[in-house]
């Protein structure tokens, strides 16, 4: 990916946490301006416009996506409303990056692309992990075949939250529970180095609201290859990964989804650290990644292709499937089912 990023003028719907650590992150990206904010009050989008220094400030979701000063929507709403939020900045002609999960399931999702494919606009999910330096250096070490032929993957990614019903992390309201909000990281990571799986094993323990506590995922692949996956609620896990192929493998730190270093290790012990200096959470690449997009005319990312995006939305689907997690937006037939019905 070149260094030289476009301009692009952002606007923000949403104005919680990974809204803020978005702008912040922006902030090091000289090319990006974040022009408007909108969220479901005049009071919260003013005080959020106040912190960032952003110009326009509605009081409504549908007011920022219709500013004929944007160019790009970032969509950082709570799960249940990305599809809402995506659609209202794709019909309006908006190029979009919407957080992860992509949306509540894989129904909703192709709704989405359909309508982007249709209104030839840009639309990407915001798994910025795949646009960190380390993450880029990674594949280009796999496209060497220096680990040679990849085997398996695993991953953990757990954190600690105090029961609190009212929290979006255990709300099913607010899409809930471990696997949507942190489980889809290891999840996407395995797709990105495997693709779609053709087996899907998942176990779970569920939290006092309903929602996924710890979920454990096998994912097997053609050959025999498979990941193994974990995420959790309940503790603050290892959160590292390893890639692991017949000739070496690749162990990644600490918070394996956000800036960190990774070790190369060959099968006759012959180590590498890699330590690529980072200022920032990480968020502006992805950023950087849809201006890129958008200046050059494309309507997706080779990097995160909508098509992937559907089918990890289709493996979080069987997921939920097989633990008997629905939430209260859905109704029962909105599932895809898409492993099921192979």
């Amino acid at each position: 990916m070149s260094h030289a990023v476009p301009s692009l003028r952002w606007g923000i719907i949403g104005t919680g946490g990974i809204a803020s650590a978005f702008a912040t992150d922006l902030a090091l990206l000289p090319t990006a301006d974040i022009v408007a904010v909108g969220s479901r009050t005049q009071q919260t989008a003013d005080s959020f416009g106040e912190r960032f220094a952003i110009a326009h400030r509605y009081a409504s979701y549908e007011a920022l996506a219709n500013d004929p000063e944007i160019d790009a929507v970032y969509v950082a709403t709570p799960h249940p409303a990305h599809f809402a939020c995506t659609l209202l900045a794709i019909r309006a002609g908006k190029a979009v990056l919407v957080e992860k999960p992509f949306t509540l399931n894989g129904g909703e999702a192709r709704t989405l692309v359909a309508e982007a494919r249709a209104h030839g606009t840009f639309l990407m999910e915001a798994m910025w992990t795949r646009f960190l330096p380390h993450v880029v250096r990674i594949r280009q070490i796999i496209a060497e075949n220096r680990l040679g032929e990849v085997r398996s993957f695993t991953a953990d990614f757990g954190e600690h939250f105090v029961e609190d019903a009212t929290h979006r992390s255990f709300a099913p309201a607010l899409g809930g529970g471990a696997l949507l909000d942190l489980g889809v990281y290891p999840l996407s990571f395995a797709s990105m180095l495997f693709g779609p799986p053709d087996k899907i094993t998942a176990r779970s323990h569920p939290a006092f609201t309903g929602v996924d506590s710890q979920t454990s995922v096998i994912l097997e692949y053609v050959g025999g290859r498979q990941a193994v996956l974990f995420t959790t609620l309940e503790g603050h896990t290892s959160n590292r990964a390893s890639i692991n192929g017949r000739d070496a493998r690749i162990e990644i730190a600490g918070d394996f989804f956000a800036p960190t270093t990774f070790r190369l290790i060959e099968r006759n012990g012959v180590l590498e650290i890699h330590n690529i200096a980072h200022v920032g959470r990480g968020l502006r690449h992805q950023a950087a990644e849809v201006a890129r997009c958008v200046d050059a005319g494309l309507t997706e990312s080779p990097w995160m292709p909508l098509d992937e995006t559907l089918t990890i939305m289709d493996t979080l689907d069987e997921i939920r499937c097989q633990i008997g997690l629905q939430y209260p937006a859905e109704s029962s037939q909105i599932y895809t089912h898409a492993m099921t019905e192979r």
